[in-house]
Parts: structure tokens; sequence; C-alpha cells
């Protein structure tokens, strides 16, 4: 069969439609509770920023009759899409979020808000929870797999284009649609699917809400498919669709490999540092050097080994605001190497970390004489899954240290464990919602595919 032959949209449609609990592997089901976890953790920091509250703000006041959904951490109530565009920026605007390295995605954050709002009105099972986020996961990850890097490259960010899809799908199959409406709910979602990279030139708060609105695109492209709205039936692949409108490259035998045996979301990473997950590596290497005597004062110069496919985007040395240090290699490094002597083992950079350096003198300065090189090894190691660096110190001394990571932290061959995930949770969830809030709603998490209800997962209210 010839690569435009694949129909790759109703591919992923019956995989959608067919796919049960027990269909998934064991170790892909054990997964799940580690990714729900993860993206509560961001969410409860994400709620208090400014971004958060002023969609809140905009949005909540929203409502329907019968199809309102709650705003996470909260009493509040709104309709279902906006409390996805809601929940989903609260989950997203930190870019501390789970990512997938050779879809250039950020699933979760798009697929956790919008599938939790439907179910919520679907009062779904916490299996049927967990069965439709996979599908959201495997169609989101499968379409960004089959269109980077090229998509990137194009100026257009993979989170909210395929998070789209991936969320129309978990939404879909919430609603427990036929296989051919959620064909259709693929195609509505290709054409609501946006999002463009300006920010990583120009900053802005654009890349915030990202995440929230594809969530609410997958709702509304799913409503809309319920309701009996067609779209173009290879929305995906068409020649026309997305995949070539959105890339320079498209390979559909990617899209759907080995679909239903093979999980590409067994590839996620979570990410100790708030910024890119490609950063990672850079960050936890100069923590390494801090620790061994790279203090900031002691600075020269330094030179970061990089992936070729981070020029440009993630290695500025000037920032404009906070969320472009986010995405900066030489800030966040030059952050890591400040902050690591004064904190305990391992570091993890916050939001709050990068918006109080983003004020520090003697940070920018050393942004400033910091260089990012292509570094050979760091290419030949790169994998699917995680993206090394090295680190290279020269201090007013002459002295020169240098480390190389190859498995950050957080990739699948240097996983978050679901221990560490919970106590991370804890540490942070706790002043904000009461340990025994925490307690009761980790346990829930933990044994999601037990409950008969979702109603657990909207338990934690903000402490006033």
């Amino acid at each position: 069969m010839q690569a435009n032959s694949i129909p790759v949209t109703a591919q992923l449609a019956k995989f959608i439609s067919d796919l049960t609990w027990e269909d998934i592997p064991g170790h892909i089901q054990d997964l799940m509770p580690v990714l729900l976890i993860d993206i509560f953790r961001s969410a409860s920091v994400g709620v208090e920023q400014t971004w958060t509250k002023t969609i809140t703000q905009t949005f909540q006041s929203v409502q329907s009759h019968d199809t309102n959904s709650p705003i996470w951490f909260s009493d509040a109530m709104a309709e279902v899409s906006k409390a996805s565009l809601i929940n989903g920026t609260a989950c997203g605007s930190l870019d501390w979020d789970d990512s997938h390295v050779a879809a250039i995605i950020h699933p979760g954050i798009c697929i956790w808000p919008a599938a939790l709002s439907i179910a919520y009105l679907q009062n779904s099972t916490g299996k049927e929870l967990l069965t439709a986020v996979v599908a959201g996961y495997e169609t989101a990850i499968r379409i960004g797999m089959s269109i980077q890097p090229e998509h990137s490259l194009r100026g257009f960010q993979g989170t909210p284009t395929c998070g789209a899809f991936g969320a129309a799908a978990a939404c879909a199959k919430l609603l427990k649609l036929p296989e051919e409406k959620i064909q259709n709910a693929l195609g509505i979602a290709a054409t609501f699917a946006c999002g463009l990279s300006q920010f990583f030139v120009s900053g802005s708060d654009i890349k915030r809400f990202h995440a929230g609105k594809a969530a609410a695109n997958g709702v509304e492209a799913a409503q809309l498919a319920e309701a009996g709205l067609t779209g173009p039936h290879d929305a995906i692949e068409g020649t026309q669709g997305f995949a070539r409108a959105f890339s320079d490259r498209f390979s559909a035998e990617t899209a759907v490999r080995e679909l239903g045996s093979y999980f590409p979301t067994e590839s996620i990473s979570l990410k100790p540092h708030a910024s890119s997950v490609r950063m990672q590596a850079a960050i936890e290497a100069a923590a390494v050097l801090a620790r061994q005597g790279a203090t900031i004062d002691q600075m020269e110069s330094i030179v970061i080994g990089v992936h070729g496919a981070m020029v440009g985007k993630l290695t500025t040395n000037t920032p404009r605001d906070f969320q472009q240090a986010q995405l900066s290699t030489p800030f966040a490094v030059a952050m890591a190497i400040k902050l690591a002597p004064l904190r305990s083992e391992p570091l993890s950079l916050a939001i709050k970390d990068y918006e109080d350096s983003f004020n520090q003198a003697d940070v920018h300065a050393l942004a400033l004489k910091t260089t990012c090189v292509v570094d050979l090894e760091v290419e030949q190691e790169t994998t699917m899954e995680s993206v090394p660096a090295r680190v290279t110190c020269t201090l007013k001394n002459g002295q020169v240290l240098e480390h190389f990571i190859k498995f950050p932290k957080g990739c699948p061959e240097n996983p978050i464990t679901l221990d560490e995930v919970a106590l991370r949770f804890k540490s942070i969830a706790t002043p904000a919602f009461g340990g025994e809030a925490v307690a009761t709603w980790l346990e829930s998490a933990l044994h999601l595919s037990q409950l008969e209800s979702v109603q657990p997962l909207f338990s934690l209210k903000l402490i006033k």
C-alpha cells in the first residue's frame, strides 16, 4: 500500500472506537496514574498564575443549562469547553508537564482537562476515563511523530495542533460515539488545530494558554460530531489535509504503525524543571558543575553542547520575558549555576525561580557569557525518547569543568517513579489544599481504574 493511500484518519478512528482497558499493556496502565498525578501537580501551581486567573475571569461566567463542568480546585463551574480551556491553561502554562520527544508535544495538558470535563458530564467510571485518555495520548503522539520535526520548523507548536486531536479522541471515546462519528470528530479537530511558535522569538503570553485552547477545541470537535456534523473522512492524510498543510514531511506509516500493539505513550518524559524537555539535561549538568565549584561569581564563560534542532528556538541569550526565559537554555543554565549550591538535591527549577531570576542582573550577565554549540556526541546520543547535553564551564582562575548528561531525570531511561511523583505532588499541593485532602485525592488517583465515578478527582479545593 502506498503511503498516500493509507487511510490514517479512518484507522485511528477504528483504534479509538475498539480500544478497551484490557487491550492496554500493563506498563501503560501503570503509567496512567503517574501522568494524572503529575498533571495535577502542575495545575496546582498553574491555577494561581496571573494568566490562568485572567482566563478564568474571562470565561468562567460562560454557563449552559446542562453542560457545565468543574473549574478545578474550586466550587465554580463553567460550560464544558470553557472549563476545559481554564483547566488546560492551569495544567499547561508552566512548561512543567509531560512531553514526548519524538512527537514534540505535551499531550497530557490537552487531553486530561478535556477528558475530565466530559467524564464529569458522562458520569464515567475511572476505567472509562483512563481508556479514553490512552486513546487520546496515542492519537496525539502518533500524529505528531508523523509530521515532526518539519511541523515545528515551519513555525507550529505541536501541543495545540496535535493536542486537539488527542483531546477530541478522548472526548469522543467518553461520549461513546460510533466509529464513523469518531472519524468526524478527528476531521473537525483537524480544522480546529492551531498554534504558532512566534513566542519562541518574541515572547508573549500565548504559550500559556495553547494547551487550554487545544482542550476546548477537542471538546467542541467531539460535541459537534455527536450532534451529527461531519469532517473530511481523510482530514489528516488528505492532499489538502492537516498533515500536508502543516508539515513539509508526512509519514502515514508512522501514524498507524503497529496500531494497538505498539504504544508510543510509553516514551513520555516528565520534567523536573519548568522548561523545555530538550533543556533538562543541560540544567542537570549545570547543577552538577555548580556543586563542584562552578559558582556564578567564579564563572568566566559557559559552552553548552546542544542538539542542532534546539538552535534558534531554545538558545537565546537575551530573553524578553520570563516565558521566553523558560525557553532559553543559556538563561536556565545560568539559573542552575546560581541556585544549585543553595538548594538541596535534586535541583528543581520552578516557575517562581524563573520569575525571580528574570529580575537578577547576575543571571542575565552569565547568560550573555554562554554559548550554545551543536555537539556531535549530543546529536549521536539523542533518541526518540531523550536529548542529552554537555556543559563546559571555564572559571576565572582558568579551571575548566565539564559534565555530560546522556539520560536526564524524567526520561524513560531515567524515569521519575510513581513514589517520586506522589512525593513531589504532596510537597507542592499540601500547602494549597491541606494534607488530609491531598492524601484522599492521591488515594483516588492511584486506584482510579477501580472507581465507579471520577467525582473524587474534583475534590481538591484551594484553602482560602
